[in-house]
């Protein structure tokens, strides 16, 4: 049950129309995607950039006016009570959260922080900083609620560091000058934590709404796939019919004249030389046709799935010895030496006959296309194939051998490396792509490897997992 599931899987991923549909689907849905992941990050940089442009200035607009406070204020070299009730009425009236003014020799004058236990750590964070024009500066301060030790708990040290909290500082500061003397450097900051988390929260936001909806991009781009696949399966459904229709058709009048022409071999006596001669060449074009139909009907079965396999366990070794047999006649008419490698037994799990069809198009394929005086070497055994026992069939010759660009498309339809060759020996394109249906209908695999001059292997391995029952 778990192995015809899993096959019903393989199939399913296989199949042309499901393999195109989930490309259509994925391309559509990754530019969605991509269209999403843009736009969240413009919404969510300009957001951000709008926020901390904006708290920028406010707090430099701040700045300057205290700033030009201090500077009038430190002309007598002291800060009048007045004069720090408008320094504290800017910080209140502008939400700051620090302010400090420090002299030249880095000791600080005075300093007022909305909690105070902060004013050393930022104290401490600004020292040797002498800002330029504008520049802004962010730190991440530490701090914890406020707890009173006796004096048994001094030794304890500041409370333990899970219960503090960060915030966040935007901080900025002014030089100030009597003529080209340096009195003193104002330092000032604002809490910005808020706007953190604001943006922290909006960045959630979006990547929760991008997710629901490429999710929903996701289901819409299956629904636009499959309907555009409507059409062209229907397309490939009259085609493949029209195929396995004309070539059901064919095979009747292509086996009447087969039998017309036989009455006319049996009649060759009377016959001109150039009349033997019309008539070969009719049988012979009329056998290529046939097995040209045959295939077809074959290939028209293999995509419509009507072409079902009678899965079945037997011995593969005596098959094979007589298909080896039966071909021995054509290669001695060619010289050629004729090898098959096989233990005493070898149980296979398959469709018997169509094993049988691909173990005679892969060694037709050898005798057809190795010179006269050649051999060719056939290797039957048990290997491995996905860590699971298989059979493994290799078919070595010393033919042409096969180009390395070409080895791609062997396996295409109608393809042939060298058309002319190939249809002097008969050959219709068709052999090898009817060999790969049936590797793959068992879930195997076939492959090639060729050097022109040397020959080809073809190494075909499929699995034998049910092979003992």
């Amino acid at each position: 049950m778990i192995y015809n599931i899993r096959s019903r899987i393989r199939d399913w991923k296989k199949d042309l129309f499901v393999h195109t549909q989930n490309r259509l689907t994925f391309q559509y849905s990754a530019l969605l995607m991509v269209f999403l992941t843009l736009f969240i990050t413009i919404v969510y940089f300009l957001v951000n950039t709008t926020i901390s442009h904006e708290q920028e200035q406010q707090l430099q607009l701040l700045a300057d006016q205290q700033a030009s406070v201090l500077t009038n204020a430190l002309q007598d070299g002291k800060l009048s009570p007045e004069e720090l009730d408008n320094i504290n009425a800017l910080q209140e009236s502008g939400n700051q959260f620090f302010y400090e003014i420090v002299d030249p020799k880095g000791q600080m004058i005075f300093g007022k922080a909305v909690i105070e236990r902060l004013q050393p750590d930022i104290f401490h964070a600004l020292q040797g900083w002498i800002p330029q024009s504008n520049e802004i500066r962010y730190e991440t301060m530490l701090i914890h609620p406020k707890r009173h030790q006796g004096p048994h708990e001094a030794h304890l040290g500041p409370p333990p560091q899970e219960e503090r909290h960060p915030i966040d500082l935007m901080m900025t500061g002014r030089a100030i000058y009597q003529g080209d003397q340096l009195v003193g450097v104002f330092y000032t900051g604002k809490d910005v934590s808020f706007y953190y988390e604001l943006s922290h929260r909006l960045l959630i936001i979006l990547v929760t709404l991008g997710i629901l909806f490429l999710g929903i991009a996701f289901l819409l781009s299956y629904f636009m796939s499959r309907r555009a696949m409507i059409p062209i399966r229907k397309s490939f459904e009259r085609q493949r019919e029209l195929v396995a229709d004309v070539s059901h058709e064919l095979r009747t009048p292509l086996s009447i004249l087969n039998s017309s022409l036989d009455v006319f071999k049996m009649e060759e006596e009377h016959l001109s030389d150039f009349s033997r001669k019309v008539l070969g060449n009719m049988q012979g074009e009329i056998k290529r046709m046939t097995k040209l139909v045959s295939d077809l009907l074959t290939l028209a079965r293999s995509d419509s799935g009507a072409a079902d396999l009678q899965y079945e366990r037997f011995d593969l070794v005596l098959p094979a010895e007589q298909l080896v047999a039966s071909t021995q006649t054509l290669a001695h008419s060619k010289e050629m030496n004729l090898q098959l490698t096989a233990p005493s037994e070898l149980l296979v799990y398959g469709d018997q006959e169509r094993i049988k069809q691909l173990l005679y198009i892969l060694l037709d394929n050898a005798i057809k296309y190795t010179p006269n005086g050649g051999e060719v070497k056939v290797t039957l055994s048990a290997d491995t194939h996905e860590k699971q026992p298989a059979l493994q069939i290799v078919v070595q010759d010393t033919g042409s051998g096969i180009p390395l660009e070409e080895q791609g498309r062997i396996f295409d339809r109608f393809y042939r490396v060298d058309k002319n060759r190939s249809r002097q020996l008969g050959g219709t394109g068709l052999g090898l792509s009817i060999a790969k249906w049936i590797v793959k209908a068992h879930h195997g695999t076939i492959q090639v490897s060729s050097t022109p001059g040397k020959g080809s292997r073809f190494t075909v391995r499929i699995p034998l997992r049910y092979a003992n029952g």
